[in-house]
């Protein structure tokens, strides 16, 4: 059996959320954005979610969530 699929790629299925929202930088860096998405589709529809992204992101971008079980923690206000 696994001779078979040798050299087949899988992928997970995927729903899709709209950026609402870019609350800010996070990660230890700066390295992730904080955003507010509303999921479009799937069991959670409708629903809006935290997220931490990674790369460019501005609002009304499309974002493909492996998963909507988890939602990022809220940012601390403060800072230096």
């Amino acid at each position: 059996m696994a001779e078979e699929n040798k050299g087949k790629a899988e992928f997970s299925d995927a729903v899709q959320a709209r950026v609402k929202e870019v609350v800010g930088r996070t990660g230890t860096r700066g390295e992730a954005v904080q955003v507010k998405c509303k999921i479009l589709e799937g069991r959670d529809q409708d629903q809006i979610m935290r997220r931490n992204v990674k790369g460019p992101v501005q609002e009304d971008d499309i974002l493909m969530l492996r998963e909507t079980e988890m939602e990022a923690r809220a940012l601390r206000g403060g800072g230096r």
